[in-house]
């Protein structure tokens, strides 16, 4: 018979397996880093720069006070335990989980699965794109200002010099990769050189394993999920998402149950933590792995986390860069924050209560954002009265400060 899990064990669930509810390490590092992002399988990149990249931002959420300079060496530094490539968006991974990608490079390099911007480039340039490839070959390191000659316009796809689009289709087909980033601009290399040689000399595993071990990553990471979460993790395509996932579940790695409200066949991974309870506060990131879908967000808590980063501003309901706040097993509050780096402020443009807002929420709130604040090297926290949560939090930001 299928096992029928409550909503709230279905959400601790979930909690647990992204790493929730741990006691956060006394004095995290590069190791917790680098296990954490095992542990997620992925990691988003993001450019928006208004409080923190994004990338920063999940192991702040799990880890506490993680020195960033950690996740900058595993991601950038001589000796790397991550990469990147195109994940779930653009993203970060563990670099064991290279060869798993593979078919993604080899369908980019015949056109399949990428910008078709890219891919037509890819098709008319691509004598110039072999040109490009010997040049990284012969220099080494470079970047897109290395080749940027061309007319520029406006900034989008059609602003880019051929040599950015060259660097991009070769990125996407997996023959170069980022090997650092000054400031945040990548500094590409051929992928050879940029990995590490155990990595690069691992055999291209078959399409179909290599897709069931992504999905067997997303399960872990995911806990219990839809066939459609399962396919976003790592945004892979319907008809093999689908494929995969019957066979792991034929072949008993993922159980069927039926989640009470989500109307559709969940999937648990067996050996998955049940928790009787999940406790702690965490802001998560606009783009954390947790809320990336709102039918996920929508069924796990209620709550209709929505990005409003690309809404224009008189249409926004919440903000700009809008964190949920984790409270325990719930998401209690909204804060729509803002760095301000030269005043030595985090700015909370507004606050907004949730309908699990506790009597407790705006205390623990403003502790989160104190610690968020000291994170960030900033001097103190600052509220500016918008968002029907907002009273409650000035006097206790000051008080506290």
């Amino acid at each position: 018979m299928t096992e029928t899990l409550s909503p709230a064990t279905a959400r601790r669930i979930a909690l647990a397996a992204q790493g929730f509810g741990r006691t956060p390490p006394a004095a995290p590092g590069r190791r917790h880093v680098r296990d954490l992002v095992r542990r997620l399988g992925v990691v988003q990149i993001d450019s928006v720069n208004v409080l923190a990249r994004t990338h920063y931002l999940p192991g702040f959420s799990r880890l506490g006070d993680y020195p960033r300079e950690a996740l900058e060496a595993e991601a950038w530094g001589g000796r790397r335990g991550l990469f990147e490539y195109w994940g779930h968006e653009a993203s970060l991974l563990p670099v064991e989980s290279q060869p798993l990608l593979r078919w993604r490079m080899a369908r980019a390099q015949a056109g399949e699965g990428i910008w078709s911007g890219v891919a037509r480039f890819g098709r008319e340039r691509a004598d110039y794109i072999a040109e490009v490839l010997k040049e990284i070959e012969r220099r080494g390191p470079v970047t897109g200002g290395d080749f940027a000659e061309g007319p520029r316009g406006a900034p989008g796809w059609w602003s880019w010099s051929d040599g950015k689009r060259a660097l991009e289709w070769l990125f996407w087909a997996g023959l170069i990769t980022t090997r650092t980033r000054r400031g945040f601009e990548r500094v590409y290399d051929l992928t050879e050189r940029a990995l590490p040689r155990a990595v690069v000399e691992t055999p291209t595993p078959d399409e179909a394993d290599a897709q069931r071990e992504l999905v067997r990553i997303a399960a872990r990471a995911l806990g219990v999920a839809t066939e459609a979460d399962l396919r976003d993790y790592f945004r892979l395509p319907l008809a093999d998402a689908r494929g995969r996932v019957a066979e792991l579940a034929e072949a008993g790695e993922l159980a069927p149950v039926h989640v009470k409200g989500w109307g559709r066949t969940a999937w648990l991974w067996p050996d998955t933590r049940r928790p009787r309870k999940v406790t702690g506060d965490a802001l998560l990131s606009p783009f954390d792995n947790l809320i990336w879908t709102r039918d996920r967000a929508q069924r796990l808590f209620g709550a209709r986390v929505r990005l409003e980063i690309y809404t224009p501003a008189h249409k926004r309901t919440h903000g700009y860069y809008v964190l949920p706040f984790l409270e325990d097993e719930a998401i209690t509050a909204r804060v729509d924050l803002k760095a301000d780096r030269q005043a030595g402020v985090l700015r909370v443009q507004a606050a907004w209560r949730e309908p699990d807002t506790t009597a407790e929420t705006p205390d623990r709130l403003a502790a989160e954002l104190r610690r968020m604040a000291g994170w960030l090297g900033l001097e103190r926290v600052e509220m500016a009265g918008k968002g029907d949560l907002a009273a409650a939090l000035p006097f206790m930001i000051r008080d506290a400060a």
